[in-house]
């Protein structure tokens, strides 16, 4: 019961409305320029670069400048690297397992740099939603837009991120920043992060292309992105929960996302509840998952709507199914070593018992 408790309850804020505005501002400026340009086929490009918003979240503006300036040129990397993937292999038969395999190598290779560079949020969750999704539009329009757009984004939110510098009562001092040294073991928890990602992951995306093959539904890296949620917690127990909570907030999304569909919205109310489900999300995703959940839903959803035409029925049934195996798995991933470890002990019981004198 504590810890279904536990599940359900929302922690103490700490000014998270000021974060909360910075991102929601962040990704609603360029967006909304980008509509009224009549240029739909950029959103999806902006709205990944608009991430550069999430990181830094509460550290002095020095510190947050720096982590932000790295978040925002990996974020620009991995958009490239998507598009030039777009570009080189749709089209061909295996492209849907290239996707796959691309996704894994970026859910590892940019968990390790995340963990090496000390960003929050941890992980590669973000950068394994950008490389995906950005990689499996259909039509990419002409490269150097795209870059533009993304990196006009980025810009703009380490504008943002620095704003506060203008009002006296909210200015941070600003610090040289030293060479950040890692110790060895924090080095090798990286790579052993990156491991489980790789795994995680993989494992999810393999398991949804086949069963997205058979059953005919797509967006399998829905899965790998679900996969990595509970891979980031203070214990097993709460990344456990964490798996749980992304299928629960999933649903009850899904259940708001459909309600938002059914009034119709034009492009730039589309963009406007972006920008309010960008500012639910940070409010509470380091409060309470499950309701942050519930505002990522739509969020995530209505922009891909906005660049594709997929029946939304179709899309609304993919990201539920894609939750689930990918939340699965993710949990599996997690309690695979507690399992190991008892299993090998037992084992280790059994031996002594055994070699008992008069045993045979």
């Amino acid at each position: 019961m504590n810890a279904l408790a536990e599940m359900f309850r929302i922690g103490p804020g700490n000014k998270d409305h000021h974060p909360a505005v910075r991102c929601a501002v962040g990704v609603f400026l360029p967006l909304i320029t980008l509509v009224l340009f009549g240029r739909l086929d950029l959103v999806v490009f902006a709205s990944f670069a608009a991430f550069t918003n999430i990181y830094g979240r509460n550290e002095p503006h020095s510190h947050r400048f720096r982590s932000q300036l790295r978040a925002g040129s990996l974020l620009l990397a991995i958009i490239l690297l998507a598009t030039l993937t777009a570009r080189i292999g749709q089209g061909s038969e295996a492209y849907v397992w290239i996707l796959t395999l691309g996704t894994t190598l970026v859910a590892a290779l940019c968990s390790v740099v995340t963990a090496l560079w000390r960003l929050r949020p941890a992980g590669s969750l973000f950068h394994i939603f950008a490389f995906a999704a950005i990689a499996s539009v259909p039509q990419q329009p002409p490269l150097w837009e795209v870059m533009l757009a993304a990196v006009l984004t980025v810009v703009l939110a380490l504008l943002i991120g620095m704003s506060a510098r203008l009002v006296p009562s909210h200015r941070t001092p600003w610090m040289r920043l030293l060479a950040e040294r890692l110790l060895p073991q924090e080095i090798r928890a990286a790579w052993l992060e990156g491991l489980g990602y790789f795994v995680a992951a993989g494992l999810a995306g393999t398991f949804a292309t086949l069963a997205g093959q058979w059953l005919g539904f797509g967006h399998g890296y829905w899965a790998m992105v679900a996969a990595v949620v509970p891979l980031v917690g203070r214990s097993t127990r709460h990344r456990v929960q964490r798996g749980i909570q992304r299928i629960v907030g999933t649903v009850l999304g899904l259940l708001v996302l459909a309600g938002i569909l059914w009034l119709g919205p034009a492009p730039w109310q589309m963009v406007l509840v972006i920008a309010v489900c960008q500012f639910g999300a940070e409010l509470f995703i380091a409060r309470q998952y499950l309701v942050a959940q519930i505002f990522v839903t739509p969020l995530a959803l209505i922009s891909t709507l906005l660049v594709t035409n997929v029946p939304p029925g179709l899309l609304l049934r993919d990201r539920i199914v894609e939750t689930v195996i990918g939340a699965v798995v993710g949990v599996a991933v997690v309690l695979a070593p507690t399992a190991w470890s008892r299993l090998r002990a037992e084992r280790a019981e059994e031996v002594p018992f055994e070699n008992e004198p008069g045993f045979s």
